[in-house]
């Protein structure tokens, strides 16, 4: 059979394949400690699960409306004026199977042949391959340990061309948990403004910050930046809704109306009752993301710690998101090398830097409880030992 041309320029996802995997080999009885998935192993908050139950008593069980149920746009809105000081409204709202399908949804909107769009690496897995499939150029801006991964003004100015569309800008980051600092994305919104181009903010993960860090959204940063931004969010992280597949997206009117089009012809509404999910998420207690937070918080200085006692690794601190981003370049190994040896061996599973540029890390999710950190962890120490 003959596919289409643009199948064969997307690499699958190493994290979906290895995270399969693992869960293969449990399945076949083998004891596999993961660090391989970014999904909260909590449960989803029982208000959040109960208001499906009961939007599902109710029937609302039928279509919607493509850009979402009104309540939540107005909700979605709110949220990102109080929290992130972002003027927004419902009719600049988008709700999306997951914050994936928002940021598809976008680069379908927005981005055509000739159209370059900066992404700084390390990166999510998923950003460059988007790029592609809208028929767009993926410009890769490496970064280092030393800037704790993060671009520098000067790199972004340099990467930019007539032909820059869009800037991929993840903070918390996936996979380094790094958080830009307020200063520091005042300063990449300056360079956005001063050469006119967009920028779209994956913020996920801006309800997991530690040791004090702090979340700007760049729209915040000022009006011009604001009038050139564009915000991917979504449910999974900070509620533990992974499965629910609830995202959005905030723009200006006129690119929410083109997503609109596209989601109308493709997959219509977001599950209408997972969307009343969302509802009670934004509405009701925060309590249950801050409990959530203060276990990753718990789980990130173990993890730290038992990485820090391993010769021939090294590890940036991060202060976001739930993951540790390992350098193991002193051991000679690729890092999917790495990975086979250390899942076939130790049974262990991680996820190659290569999946994210970065061939010489290795990506650790601490999403996962106390017990498989500490055993899991043994189980590193032991191999990284074997390859010194």
């Amino acid at each position: 059979m003959k596919l289409a041309g643009r199948v064969g320029q997307v690499t699958p996802s190493l994290t979906l394949a290895i995270d399969a995997k693992a869960k293969a080999m449990k399945r076949d009885g083998i004891d596999v400690c993961s660090f391989s998935a970014g999904e909260p192993d909590f449960d989803t908050p029982n208000h959040i699960k109960l208001a499906a139950q009961t939007a599902i008593a109710q029937g609302k069980t039928r279509y919607g409306p493509a850009a979402g149920e009104p309540r939540l746009r107005d909700a979605i809105a709110h949220k990102l004026q109080t929290d992130n000081r972002l003027n927004y409204h419902a009719e600049n709202i988008i709700v999306t199977n997951g914050g994936k399908h928002s940021l598809y949804n976008l680069m379908m909107a927005l981005i055509e042949a000739g159209d370059e769009v900066i992404i700084p690496a390390p990166f999510w897995v998923s950003y460059p391959e988007m790029v592609k499939l809208a028929g767009g150029t993926p410009v890769i801006v490496p970064t280092t340990a030393e800037s704790q991964y993060k671009i520098t003004p000067d790199q972004l100015q340099n990467a930019i061309t007539p032909q820059t569309r869009l800037l991929i800008l993840n903070s918390p980051s996936n996979p380094t948990g790094m958080v830009y600092t307020p200063d520091e994305i005042r300063a990449i919104a300056q360079v956005v403004v001063d050469n006119d181009i967009l920028v779209v903010s994956d913020e996920i993960y801006e309800k997991l910050l530690y040791d004090g860090a702090e979340h700007l959204s760049i729209g915040a940063a000022s009006q011009e930046v604001f009038d050139r931004t564009i915000i991917s969010s979504g449910f999974a992280k900070a509620y533990s809704m992974t499965g629910w597949r609830v995202g959005y997206l905030a723009a200006p009117i006129e690119l929410i109306t083109a997503v609109t089009k596209i989601q109308g012809h493709s997959t219509s509404n977001v599950c209408t009752f997972a969307q009343y999910g969302a509802i009670a998420a934004l509405e009701g207690s925060q309590d249950c993301v801050e409990q959530m937070r203060l276990a990753f918080a718990e789980r990130r200085l173990a993890i730290l710690d038992l990485i820090d006692a391993m010769p021939g690794v090294t590890c940036v601190k991060p202060n976001g998101a739930f993951y540790v981003f390992i350098n193991i370049s002193k051991l000679g190994l690729s890092s999917l090398e790495f990975c086979d040896g250390l899942l076939n061996e130790q049974q262990v599973a991680v996820i190659p830097g290569i999946a994210f540029a970065a061939d010489d890390h290795i990506r650790l999710s601490y999403a996962t409880d106390m017990t498989t950190i500490e055993r899991g962890l043994e189980r590193l120490a032991t191999f990284v030992k074997s390859k010194l």
